[in-house]
């Protein structure tokens, strides 16, 4: 039996998957096709839905059998805040490809939103995901 199938309490209850969420992490990057897009930072929102397994964690208590999601936000942080892109799509898999370095984590899904990129939109977004395949 796998950790993440060990039982929780007395009975048939078990963990088959946990999810770490970063929700509207509100950064600033240049991202865009046109001139003013690549000369002005802009407002972008991200969320991250990291899945991994959280049973060791859980049942030790300890931190170091946690995701340390701290350290991928602020990996995350630094990479969105200090490139450019043309495309929410490489600004997104950039992103995936960064929390998917760490071992620990088994899926990733991220979205992107960009505010005001439409005139009568709140916001466009974009969505990946990504799945181990060890």
């Amino acid at each position: 039996m796998s950790v993440a199938e060990q039982t929780l309490a007395p009975g048939n209850a078990r963990v088959d998957s946990s999810m770490i969420r970063v929700k509207n992490l509100r950064l600033r990057t240049f991202v865009g096709l046109n001139e003013e897009e690549q000369q002005k930072r802009q407002d972008v929102v991200v969320n991250i839905t990291i899945g991994y397994d959280a049973m060791r964690a859980a049942t030790s208590d300890s931190p170091d059998h946690a995701l340390n999601y701290r350290t991928i936000t602020k990996q995350v942080i630094e990479l969105v805040e200090e490139n450019r892109f043309l495309l929410l799509e490489k600004l997104v898999h950039d992103i995936i490809q960064l929390i998917m370095e760490h071992p620990a984590a088994d899926t990733v899904q991220v979205e992107v939103d960009k505010p005001h990129a439409l005139r009568f939109a709140d916001s466009v977004s974009l969505t990946m995901s990504a799945v181990r395949d060890d």
